[in-house]
């Protein structure tokens, strides 16, 4: 008789592990509808054909796909990153009071957040939290202090990475109460997975408590890993496992960090703004407050589109999925009339003897028989102006800019509605950037900076620009010089929308200014100071720059001049 094994008695779970747990998978079930839709609309951006995506049950012979949400999420997700980091300068301190705002902290700090986000990799990290944007509506992550230091053979310490770093969270991997108020007062839990070799690492750093759970786990896994049969193992089943032996048997850990206020219904305890990890959804392995000086975890999280009553955001492809399914059961009908039309079906009538359906065969018909194919409705063929019209609203729906892919609207128009036009079609496309910067961009600088603030105690180096030069100086600081009373911006969408803007307004003014009544009212210092300022060239602008330039050019004629005449008076005398 097979032995049965109570994995709750066995497994003996901490309190707070079993309601974190339980937390978990209620969260979990408010969003499989939610998930769901994204594997779908996953399917339809990555496919080949219609033979991974929902389109695969239709009965056509063709499985063509055509790319169009696909071209849409590539065409998104170049311009946001391009308005989002359009110039070095995307990000800006704003100071609270007058001891932060003299120009050496604006500059340090600018510097050091430039130099760490330099360093650890910052804009790749953007650019995959930017792929969540869109194929998911939702993006999230942290920001975590790294210490990176390798001891060499000799025993000398090579330092690594040393500072703030952003860190994905893959909206897989992250669980919420998408009902609460907002997205601050709302606990979360983060899931990762561990290997053994990870957590016997974590045992030999930690205390003497953490090896007996290391201990205690191990046992688990060797008794239920052996075991025949389990009751009560639903709780302990970790996300992408089978069973409970399939968890037990593999070499991963998973591990669920909590963040937020957690009330322990065992003890009646309220346990406010913790960071509580727990391990095989039974074990605490550490419950600290949360060290952050922002008063809240450090988690950001930014939405396309917001929901009322819901903090799961809706993306820019999700209305598009019906749409494309739609293009391609177009497309396909569409080459499968084309290859009826080509090989037609036959209707044979009569006495008509077997024949190959073949170029050049011949058929034996005897009396009133009679071949002849059924010729299908080509009305099908006119597919492709609906296909059009679709792919059109397809570029709309999703906001993407009107001029992206370097199209115009039909007609003769000056630069002043050309520009009109453009500002006007971009709008939605503008809105959604400098929502991802202030929900997701800005508070996850802000963190940058607060964790170097806590964690920075030693000297560290920045590259600063030289503002007259142009060199790149470097400078010791430590943390004292980033500290200050104000916040990080982020600037990039603005600063794309708004220089462009200006460009084009500068080339009107200049034409104003060749009018003698009007140009003796402007300053054209000024404007040629502003144009070397928009364009990042402040090599470009020099005070009276023109006039040295042309003095040393008319120096240099005068030079070659006199030193043509002294060779042709030498010349002259000695009669050549």
């Amino acid at each position: 008789m097979a032995r049965s094994l109570d994995v709750s008695r066995l497994v003996d779970p901490h309190s707070k592990a079993t309601e974190i747990s339980s937390r978990w998978e209620q969260w979990q079930s408010y969003r499989r509808k939610w998930l769901e839709e994204k594997k779908e609309l996953r399917n339809y951006v990555y496919a080949t054909d219609t033979r991974t995506t929902s389109n695969n049950r239709l009965p056509w012979s063709n499985s063509t796909t055509t790319p169009k949400i696909t071209q849409v999420y590539d065409n998104l997700k170049a311009n946001y990153t391009a308005a989002l980091f359009p110039a070095r300068d995307w990000m800006q301190w704003v100071a609270n009071d007058k001891e932060s705002n003299t120009l050496a902290k604006r500059n340090i700090i600018q510097a050091y957040l430039e130099t760490k986000n330099r360093q650890s990799d910052f804009r790749n990290v953007v650019d995959k939290i930017v792929d969540d944007y869109i194929l998911c509506g939702n993006c999230f992550a942290t920001v975590d202090f790294e210490y990176n230091v390798t001891e060499s053979e000799e025993g000398l310490a090579i330092p690594g990475y040393i500072g703030p770093k952003l860190v994905r969270i893959s909206p897989y991997d992250i669980s919420f109460d998408p009902t609460a108020a907002d997205w601050v007062s709302t606990p979360k839990i983060v899931r990762s997975l561990k290997t053994m070799g990870d957590i016997q690492r974590m045992v030999e750093d930690g205390d003497e408590g953490f090896s007996k759970i290391f201990d205690q786990m191990k046992q688990n896994r060797s008794a239920i890993g052996s075991s025949a049969q389990t009751e009560k193992s639903e709780g302990f089943i970790a996300d992408g496992f089978t069973s409970i032996e399939n968890y037990y048997n593999s070499s991963f850990v998973e591990i669920l960090t909590f963040y937020g206020d957690l009330y322990d219904t065992y003890s009646g305890t309220l346990h406010r703004n913790r960071v509580i990890t727990i391990c095989d959804r039974a074990y605490v392995l550490s419950d600290v407050p949360n060290p952050s000086w922002l008063g809240s975890a450090p988690i950001f999280h930014a939405g396309w589109r917001s929901r009322p009553d819901n903090l799961y955001a809706m993306g820019p492809l999700d209305n598009l999925v019906g749409m494309q399914y739609r293009i391609d059961h177009l497309e396909n009908l569409k080459a499968d009339v084309f290859d009826q039309i080509a090989l037609p079906m036959l209707k044979v009538r009569g006495d008509v003897e077997d024949f190959v359906y073949e170029p050049g065969g011949r058929v034996y018909i005897g009396e009133e028989g009679d071949v002849g194919p059924l010729v299908p409705d080509t009305t099908a063929l006119n597919a492709d102006m609906q296909i059009q019209i679709l792919e059109n609203k397809m570029e709309e729906l999703a906001g993407a800019p009107k001029m992206a892919m370097g199209l115009r609207t039909p007609g003769e128009k000056t630069a002043f509605e050309v520009q009109t036009l453009d500002n006007a079609a971009n709008r939605i496309f503008e809105h959604k950037a400098h929502k991802f910067e202030m929900e997701f961009l800005e508070p996850a600088l802000n963190a940058m900076l607060e964790a170097a603030r806590r964690n920075m105690s030693y000297l560290d180096v920045v590259e600063v620009t030289d503002g007259p030069t142009g060199l790149a100086l470097f400078k010791n600081i430590q943390r004292q010089d980033i500290m200050g009373n104000g916040k990080l911006i982020a600037l990039g969408s603005r600063h794309f929308v708004e220089k462009a803007k200006r460009v084009q307004t500068l080339m009107q003014i200049i034409q104003l200014k060749a009018d003698p009544t009007i140009g003796a009212h402007l300053s054209g210092k000024r404007i040629a100071q502003i144009i070397a300022e928009e364009l990042d060239e402040k090599s470009l602008f020099g005070e009276n720059i023109s006039v040295q330039e042309q003095l040393a050019t008319q120096t240099s004629a005068q030079d070659a001049q006199a030193d043509n005449m002294e060779d042709l008076d030498t010349k002259s005398k000695l009669g050549l």
